[in-house]
This record gives C-alpha cells, sequence and structure tokens, in this order.
C-alpha cells in the first residue's frame, strides 16, 4: 500500500469515527475534498489510482491544465474550486469545475450566473464567508452573508447549497464553524465546507458536510 493510499484510508476512518460519535441518525459521511493545488502530478495520479475522486483546486489555470483531460478520460471525478475566483476565468471555471466554493461578492455571483446559463452547465455554489473578518483574505463579512446569499438566490438565479470558511490560523477554529453553522441554519442551507488538515475532526463535530484535506494526504506542497 502506497503511503497515499494509506493516507487516504486514515482520514476516511478519522472522518467515519468522528461521524459516528456526533450522530446516531446515520447521516452521511462528510465528503473528502482532497485538496490538489501544487501537488506534483504523479501523487494526484496515485489518489485517482487509489480510488478517490474528489478534489480541490484553487487556480483555474493550474486546474485546468491538470484536470481538462482527466475529467474526459474519467468522468466521475468531481472537482471544486476552493481559490477565489478573477471574474476573467469565469468561463474555464464553470467548464472545468463541479462546485464554485468561493462566492464572495455581488460581480463574480453576476458573472457566473451568466456564464452558467450560456454553457448550460449549473453548477452547485458556496458563498465563503470571512468568518475572521480579515482584511487580506477573501469572503463575504458576516454581517452581510444574509443579504448576499438572498442575492445570490434571488437576483442571480445562482444554486447557493452552503457556505464555506478559512478560519484564522491564530485562533480557535471552533467557534469560526459554530458560527458558520448557523449562518447556514438561518439561510435553510445544508452544506457546510469547513475543516482542512489540521482542524477537519473539529470541524465535523459543528456540522460539515465536506473537508478540504491536502497536506495530510499529499504531504507538503511544493514552494514556488
Amino acid at each position: 500500500m502506497n503511503s497515499i493510499q494509506d493516507n487516504l484510508k486514515k482520514i476516511d476512518e478519522k472522518i467515519r469515527a468522528v461521524t459516528q460519535k456526533q450522530n446516531q441518525d446515520n447521516l452521511s459521511i462528510p465528503k473528502l475534498v482532497a485538496v490538489s493545488k501544487r501537488q506534483p502530478d504523479n501523487k494526484v495520479e496515485q489518489s485517482i489510482l487509489a480510488g478517490h475522486r474528489v478534489f480541490g483546486e484553487n487556480r483555474v489555470q493550474e486546474a485546468k491544465q491538470r484536470w481538462q483531460a482527466r475529467k474526459i478520460e474519467r468522468p466521475d471525478l468531481e472537482l471544486h474550486l476552493i481559490g477565489p475566483l478573477q471574474t476573467n476565468k469565469v468561463p474555464d471555471a464553470v467548464m472545468l469545475f463541479d462546485y464554485i466554493e468561493v462566492v464572495d461578492r455581488m460581480k463574480l455571483a453576476k458573472s457566473l450566473a451568466a456564464e452558467m446559463l450560456r454553457q448550460g452547465r449549473y453548477l452547485k455554489c458556496f458563498v465563503q464567508v470571512n468568518t475572521g473578518e480579515e482584511p487580506q483574505k477573501s469572503g463575504v463579512l458576516p454581517g452581510n452573508t444574509d443579504e448576499f446569499v438572498r442575492f445570490c438566490r434571488e437576483d442571480c438565479g445562482l444554486n447557493i447549497v452552503g457556505l464555506m470558511c478559512i478560519p484564522p490560523v491564530d485562533e480557535e477554529p471552533a467557534m469560526h464553524f459554530a458560527l458558520l453553522r448557523e449562518m447556514a441554519k438561518r439561510n435553510n442551507l445544508s452544506e457546510l465546507s469547513m475543516g482542512m488538515s489540521s482542524d477537519f475532526e473539529i470541524a465535523i463535530t459543528f456540522g460539515a458536510t465536506s473537508v478540504r484535506v491536502g497536506s495530510a494526504i499529499f504531504g507538503a506542497r511544493e514552494q514556488h
């Protein structure tokens, strides 16, 4: 068993163990989004050969080079955009990805809606919330989230299925996960994308339906 296959198995076991502790109603197991950004292609291929099919990428151009041909060869692959999206990259993003997790401003929401209509691809979307109100980070501020979700749904017709957050690195993530959960409940959203390699088990206890794990699967990212 190669190390990546072993890592995937260990993480899956942890996800299932935490989920089973948290509920007695056989709720669905949170989805594991393997964050493949800036990872060597051979490691990504190992994870595919190990049976994994759900991946997260930060940059549209990098993702296009890596996944465009693969998605034709393997139609069961599912690709999530988890990094900031510029409006000029929207056509490629809509063509390539299955989920857009980073809807965070009106201009982007309008651009996505128009492009999805043009392509006839109506992707599932998450609103990214800047729960820590960090000036350097993308995301809607918590106080603006309800209004923005309504705008995306009612004015743009986007299929907003959930919320996503990346807590500040120097704060306990639990309060950010709790905040995101409450905002999702208020807006009748069933999906929560939260939790990474260091805190995905905590995120599951707060209701994460998908977790984004990179280094725990692939090892440290290549530095450019």
